[in-house]
């Protein structure tokens, strides 16, 4: 039984991370026709942690993750206020 349970999991590729960030930038930057593949991305690279983790891990991995986007909006922010000050 655990073979076939091992086997049903689907391994986390670079791939998704990259696909998930750069889609994610690509919106974040205002180009509204990457949400689609953002959401798509995203949502594969979730569905393959949540096998591999238990919630807790999940919930606490997503904090971080969130916690490191707004430390980079926020100093990409200040990084455009003193472009602009100049």
């Amino acid at each position: 039984m655990s073979d076939q349970l091992s086997t049903e999991v689907e391994k986390i590729l670079p791939e998704d991370i990259i696909n998930a960030l750069q889609s994610g930038y690509h919106v974040f930057r205002g180009e509204q026709e990457h949400f689609e593949d953002m959401v798509k991305h995203s949502s594969s690279l979730l569905r393959k942690i949540s096998q591999r983790f238990t919630p807790v891990q999940i919930i606490v991995g997503i904090a971080v993750l969130a916690s490191v986007a707004v430390i980079a909006v926020s100093k990409t922010a200040e990084a455009m206020q003193d472009n602009d000050n100049e």
